[in-house]
């Protein structure tokens, strides 16, 4: 009957999920092979598979546990249960399994569960299932335990009690033994009766039962010891119970795999006035533990890799497990033509995801960029928001993280260097002496490495063996024939260093003449960090990184990583950085930080893998806030025309911000400069300014209309800002086509003044959605360049110069002509140049030089003249930066 219920259980489960392979480890360290034979019979006709780990005779504890341990940690393996000699027994072997694969169930989780009477939540052990299945009705009678293993034991007692039992326990030497045995109804022996304890002891007509460890076999058959008729084995019935516990498992583990409703605690906020630094505030919230906010929004233990208390990991395996789950809303932040003080797209995008969750009980993500140290040391300082909208602790988002712009700085330079070195070896050796360093005899054989054997392939020489090669295929294979003044691969590092913006590599007698003019940029300037944040997977991370152009050799054909053999290296050294990091905000609302691609050359937005992961744990009626780069002209442009490409998602709303401030700015007001005290236009009230400048405001609203998306403006009101100016700019907006504009003050009250901008959100994102691409791709390059242009920036037309129409010329001849375009501009205007602002019409926009990402998947045009590696300024922010050597804590850090 046990065997039957759990075949059919198992059955149904396989159904359900064709790709279930429940898999039972048993780890045995005695030598009965009838426990083995039975084990593996009853799993057989059930449909389970089972792996015996047969350890040794004589094996100590540790050696068991450390089995335990790796078995623990195998995906395949989801239930694990012990065959050991009485002595293992111990607490220590019992604990080290793991709670959810625990089908014995004596843990000490599994066992206070079933003491407390939380049945759901544990599993009874299979001998304690064998023995009330045995058992007959025994309610009001007396139950004797005799040297019942205590796990065993405990578990044993509560659920004879449960059933209204009278349960005493006590061992084979104890002095009242004979008495006990004389007055029980029923007895189970839980280890072989010793020879000095007579059959007569026991009751009269009382239920005997055997739960020796080895009752399989005959050496112990209480049946030779003239029993009485009642006496009954555990035996099999046991070993059924164990399949059906671990079928039971099956059942829990897959509920487990199922999307999790959230139970998220909001941490409270006290805000102050004036506002404190966000350093302080920051400082002044205690965050969750990151597994426990972990556990709120439903990530199982193995899907997070903790970095300290308040920092993970998210592994990509959750995008698996939730593939059947429907996508919650997807929401961009995008902004006006911005000042350079930044109008808060940041906070704006931290505010409403702490008003969802916190305020309205709306499952909601925020996914950001992570921060370069560059401006984090130079001018911009902290970027994890501000006020009472950031994400904390800030100093850790603002310092390193988890090191994934570092991962990139490696690989991005390991790349570097290869190119180099290769250039190096091809001009100085001939092919025989290239072709036998670069497939060496190892151990007297020769072979070829995977990534050797797929460039064989591309050249279409379709041979295996490295001494069949002609000398013709020998100098294709080892000659790359780079030609330098081709190379576009620059070194980088993550620091505002303008001297390192034009350098001269190989000077030393060492590099034999090879001297060539490079640059430094800045790290999140690398493709590889455009990649990190367009990549769908690691097999797709691995593709993108080996499709890197880093040159053309001198027959102006492209050289890619994959040619140079790097790519594995690369994706090693990248293995990490492609798991988004989890923290959260003041209010303790989840918060992804991943990739953090610079905005003015590539598509500055976060990542796509986070994006995808957030709306799968936020649910169906969620929302996942991202925000583009710079003003919506720039980023959010290019998030609808590259990564809503590269991610197959859909947006529900734009979140336009503008400030009354920049508006001033656009309307005619004097300049705004980084670290100068503001002008008293933009302190004073002046509706007239406001007025003019909203036409910057309404190019951004109507370019977002470009694209067929509902556009919510949110007014990042600061306190020198009017009643008045913000009606005006409100009312404006929602006369050129915005859905809504609300004014918000998340940064001095946190979530609950982004109530209202969260409420209209919602209501937008339920609005009718037409979201469409701004061009096709099949377009030449230059007609799409011209369409950014006229329709998104109000150019006239473009000018391409000799060395742009080259270039095109080239990517087009070379296949690339089909990619997307990220135009490389100013944000400082929606013009070329920075000091036009409002809304500049009939110019003519200039495209100095047209470069490639092949790897990240597009073309990117510059427009007039683009640094790549900023400067320190003279007074950089690391003046006000530093480290209290007591208490370990950093000041000054925004």
């Amino acid at each position: 009957k046990v065997t039957d219920n759990a075949k059919n259980s198992l059955a149904f489960l396989k159904r359900e999920n064709p790709r279930l392979q429940p898999t039972l480890a048993i780890i045995q360290a005695h030598n009965d092979q009838l426990i083995q034979e039975a084990n593996k019979n009853f799993a057989k006709e059930i449909g389970l598979r089972v792996i015996h780990i047969c350890l040794p005779e004589g094996s100590t504890k540790d050696e068991i546990v450390s089995e335990i341990l790796r078995l623990n940690e195998d995906p395949n393996v989801q239930g694990l249960a012990l065959d050991l000699p009485e002595s293992l027994y111990s607490s220590k072997v019992l604990n080290a399994v793991k709670p959810e694969k625990d089908v014995d169930g004596l843990s000490s989780v599994n066992l206070g569960h079933l003491v407390h009477g939380d049945v759901c939540d544990c599993l009874v052990p299979p001998t304690v299932c064998a023995v009330m299945e045995l058992l007959e009705d025994i309610g009001g009678k007396k139950v004797l335990l005799v040297g019942v293993r205590r796990a065993e034991g405990a578990a044993l007692q509560s659920v004879l009690q449960r059933q209204g039992a009278a349960v005493l326990s006590c061992h084979w030497k104890a002095p009242q033994l004979q008495s006990e045995l004389r007055h029980a109804d029923a007895v189970v022996f839980g280890s072989t009766k010793p020879d000095d304890v007579p059959v007569s002891w026991i009751k009269p007509g009382a239920t005997v039962i055997s739960c020796a460890h080895d009752p399989l076999s005959e050496k112990h058959s209480y049946r030779q010891q003239n029993y009485p008729a009642a006496e009954k084995i555990v035996g099999s019935l046991a070993v059924a119970m164990r399949m059906q516990n671990m079928v039971k498992n099956m059942e829990r583990w897959i509920q487990s795999q199922q999307y999790r409703k959230w139970d998220l605690r909001s941490l409270k906020l006290q805000p102050l006035s004036p506002v404190p630094s966000d350093i302080e505030i920051s400082r002044a919230q205690s965050p969750k533990a990151v597994d426990v906010l972990a556990k709120e929004i439903g990530l199982l233990t193995d899907e997070i890799e903790i970095y300290g208390q308040t920092k993970a990991k998210v592994r990509l395996s959750l995008l698996e497990r939730l593939k059947d789950q429907p996508d919650g809303k997807y929401v961009l932040v995008a902004g006006i033509t911005p000042t350079p003080l930044g109008e808060g797209k940041s906070t704006v995008t931290v505010g409403l995801v702490q008003a969802l969750t916190a305020h309205l009980n709306i499952n909601s993500f925020a996914c950001l960029r992570q921060p370069s140290q560059g401006p984090t040391f130079g001018v911009k300082g902290g970027a994890a928001g501000g006020g009472y909208a950031q994400v904390i602790p800030m100093e850790e988002f603002n310092l390193h993280l988890t090191g994934d712009i570092h991962a990139i700085t490696a690989a991005n330079n390991l790349l570097a260097a290869a190119i180099d070195a290769r250039i190096l070896h091809e001009n100085t050796q001939s092919d025989k002496s290239l072709y036998n360093r670069l497939v060496p005899v190892v151990n007297g054989v020769r072979g070829f490495s995977a990534i050797q054997l797929a460039r064989l392939r591309r050249l279409g020489i379709n041979k295996t063996n490295p001494e069949t090669l002609t000398e013709e295929e020998i100098s294709k294979f080892v000659r790359l024939d780079i030609d330098p003044s081709t190379i576009t691969w620059q070194r980088v590092v993550d620091t505002n260093d303008r001297f390192l913006r034009k350098i001269t590599v190989g000077q030393a007698s060492t590099e034999k003449g090879f001297v060539r003019q490079a640059q430094f940029d800045i790290a999140v300037a690398s493709e590889i960090m455009a990649i990190l944040a367009l990549t769908t997977s690691l097999q797709d991370m691995k593709e993108r990184l080996g499709r890197m152009v880093v040159a053309n050799d001198k027959k102006g054909q492209p050289v890619t990583a994959e040619d140079l053999g790097v790519t594995g290296a690369l994706a090693v050294l990248m293995k990490d950085a492609i798991k988004p990091t989890l923290m959260q905000t003041l209010e303790g609302t989840p918060v992804f930080v991943h990739a953090g691609p610079f905005a003015n050359i590539a598509h500055g937005n976060s990542s796509v893998l986070a994006d995808k992961i957030a709306l799968k744990l936020v649910g169906e009626k969620g929302f996942v806030v991202t925000e583009a780069g710079f003003g919506a002209d720039i980023g959010m442009e290019k998030f609808f025309n590259i990564k809503c490409r590269a991610s197959g998602l859909v947006p529900s709303v734009v979140v336009l911000v503008a400030t009354v401030r920049a508006l001033k700015m656009h309307g005619g007001g004097p300049n705004v400069t980084a670290g100068a005290p503001l002008k008293k236009e933009y302190t004073e009230e002046n509706l007239q300014l406001v007025a003019d400048g909203c036409c910057n405001l309404q190019k951004q609203i109507q370019i977002t209309q470009l694209f067929g998306v509902p556009v919510v403006v949110a007014l990042n009101v600061f306190k020198t800002d009017s009643p008045a100016e913000v009606d005006l700019v409100c009312k404006i907006a929602k006369e050129s086509g915005a859905f809504d504009a609300v004014p918000c003050n998340h940064w001095s009250a946190g979530g609950k003044g982004a109530v209202k901008l969260a409420q209209a959100v919602e209501k937008a994102a339920n609005q009718k959605n037409s979201f469409k691409y701004l061009y096709s791709l099949e377009l030449p390059i230059v007609e799409k360049i011209r369409i950014i242009a006229q329709k998104v920036y109000g150019a006239q037309d473009i000018e391409l110069s000799p060395a742009a129409q080259s270039q095109v010329d080239r990517y087009t001849r070379q296949g690339f002509g089909n990619l997307p375009i990220c135009m490389a501009k100013t944000h400082l205007s929606l013009s070329h140049q920075p000091e036009r602002k409002g809304v500049p019409t009939g110019f003519i926009l200039p495209i100095s030089d047209v470069r490639a990402s092949i790897g990240a998947g597009f073309i990117y045009p510059l427009v007039g003249t683009m640094s790549t590696m900023p400067g320190l300024p003279t007074r950089p922010c690391f003046y006000d930066i530093d480290l209290d050597p007591i208490t370990e804590q950093v000041k000054g850090l925004f």
